[in-house]
């Protein structure tokens, strides 16, 4: 079923989502090499707890962590963990803030140290992918028209959408409908209508698009050991347009 918000509903999400960006930019702060995950998940908890926030997806379907922090290879869903990063490694931190009750979500790609020119281009147009997503968050278009919009613009610079994991509806729990894939055609899918909100998070890997599954269960990889990216933000969907929750610019 899918829950359509109000706009006093919407409002909160959205200081759920301010409050998600600030810690982001203080998490852009903190990555270095010699860091850890562990560290970072760590920060996390602790800046929603300074804030009367928690991290939603801890004890989510027994899920231990306050952030997933999936690093290179990884796609999503990477535990936190005791080893340091190092320069050349990207890492996606990705996490859901629940503040009184309200929830937004948010997963960004950052690179640690020096990184490769081509590792460079993976993020730049993952993060360009999202926002072309946004562009079609419109009453009235359709879930494949944001799909179409990121598959084209990933698939000309020769990088491939993962298919196997979506963006999705949310609140007040963390996965809803409607299902949000990253990849379709114009004109198909669930007619999107104002009040939905969703999240539209594209993963992006450098080779090919397919995924496999740690044994843990939780952190998917890619299947050639290419790395991978994912930028991701709550958006409302407003009369007005694509409103963007998970941000402090507006």
């Amino acid at each position: 079923m899918i829950h359509l918000k109000t706009e006093r509903e919407i409002q909160l999400m959205r200081e759920a989502g301010q409050l998600l960006a600030a810690c982001h930019q203080e998490i852009a702060k903190l990555i270095r090499p010699g860091i850890t995950t562990m560290e970072i998940d760590r920060f996390v908890e602790s800046f929603l707890d300074k804030h009367g926030a928690k991290p939603e997806q801890k004890g989510y379907k027994g899920y231990s962590y306050a952030t997933c922090a999936s690093i290179n290879d990884e796609i999503c869903h990477g535990f936190p963990r005791n080893e340091p990063l190092k320069s050349g490694d990207i890492v996606t931190i990705d996490f859901v803030v629940n503040l009184h009750g309200a929830l937004a979500d948010s997963a960004w790609t950052y690179a640690v140290g020096e990184i490769s020119e081509r590792v460079k281009t993976l993020l730049s147009v993952t993060e360009q992918s999202l926002y072309k997503g946004i562009e079609q968050a419109i009453p009235g278009n359709r879930v494949g028209d944001i799909g179409h919009a990121i598959q084209t613009y990933v698939e000309a610079h020769g990088f491939s959408v993962v298919r196997d994991f979506t963006g999705h509806g949310i609140g007040p729990s963390i996965h809803e409908e409607p299902f949000i894939p990253h990849f379709g055609e114009k004109g198909k899918g669930l007619r999107l209508k104002e009040g939905m909100v969703i999240t539209i998070e594209p993963m992006v890997n450098m080779g090919q698009w397919q995924s496999k599954m740690d044994r843990n269960g939780w952190t998917a990889r890619t299947v050639d050991g290419s790395y991978s990216a994912q930028y991701e933000h709550t958006i409302a969907i407003t009369k007005n347009g694509p409103l963007i929750l998970t941000t402090t610019d507006q």
